[in-house]
């Protein structure tokens, strides 16, 4: 068996290693090289070394408010989202009548696409700010916590499925044994359930990471940066630089680049101190 899997994994691995190098690393590595060039197409590229890194972050605003304002919007979703997922789970692993449907009901959300959830909500929340006149656009804060709503309400669902399969493996006996020894709720909270759920907060982390970071067609759907690109995120602002400004493509690509280096960042960044607590656990 071991002799077969050594004699055709080659096999197997070369369709899944062609469609990573012509799909992912090929266009990466044309992108990074295109970062450093002034280029409307592929063909007629001009070297400008790193002048486009230069412009973005210095005659460029938008670049600098829609930088903060992702990391704003991340800050708060990353917090709110595990912080409900959790409780949800916790909720949700007790005995309770219908818990089967109330996870699916929460679970429902996540499966609709975001631009058309950035449309849904945009109807929902205009329609209520309708009634004092205004919408969403009228204010950056409107769109800001707008944007955080429908995150939380598309993700909890989703991160609750993922915290109650970790609540769930944890072993019985260890909540027996933390009763019989007369451990308060709170207390079997804190030493057995949050360590024990470590793995999961880790990948939820991680998501809600990297998925609020990444934030476009929701943010596009329901503000579309207004009022001002005021509450554009990176991906709308690499989006309008890109294709909404002549000449500028390289800047767009250069804010690209700056994009993926500081998600691959502060990404691998949570995953080492999350690991380390899970060692610890």
């Amino acid at each position: 068996m071991e002799k077969n899997i050594k004699k055709y994994f080659p096999v197997f691995l070369l369709p899944t290693l062609l469609s990573f190098v012509t799909v992912f690393l090929i266009p990466f590595l044309m992108g990074i090289y295109l970062s450093f060039t002034k280029f409307t197409t592929v063909e007629n590229a001009e070297w400008t070394g790193i002048d486009n890194y230069i412009k973005a972050f210095t005659q460029d605003e938008n670049f600098i408010n829609a930088l903060w304002f992702t990391v704003k919007f991340t800050v708060v979703s990353v917090i709110t989202v595990n912080f409900f997922a959790f409780c949800l789970a916790l909720l949700l692993t007790k005995a309770i009548k219908g818990r089967a449907f109330f996870r699916t009901v929460f679970f429902m959300p996540n499966l609709i696409g975001g631009i058309v959830l950035g449309y849904i909500w945009n109807l929902l929340i205009n329609a209520f700010l309708g009634i004092l006149g205004l919408d969403i656009t009228y204010s950056a804060d409107y769109g800001f916590w707008g944007l955080v709503f429908l995150m939380n309400w598309q993700l909890i669902g989703y991160m609750m499925v993922i915290y109650i399969a970790g609540i769930q493996n944890i072993p019985e006996e260890l909540n027996e044994a933390a009763r019989i020894d007369g451990a308060s709720s709170l207390s079997v909270l804190k030493n057995i359930t949050i360590p024990m759920v470590m793995p999961s907060v880790t990948i939820c982390l991680f998501l809600t990471l990297t998925n609020s970071f990444k934030l476009f067609d929701q943010n596009l759907a329901l503000t579309g940066g207004a009022p001002g690109r005021e509450t554009a995120m990176l991906a709308l602002d690499i989006f309008n630089t890109f294709y909404g400004r002549a000449g500028w493509q390289g800047v767009g690509q250069a804010k690209a680049v700056v994009f993926f280096l500081i998600v691959a960042a502060i990404a691998f960044t949570q995953l080492k101190i999350t690991a380390r607590k899970e060692v610890e656990a």
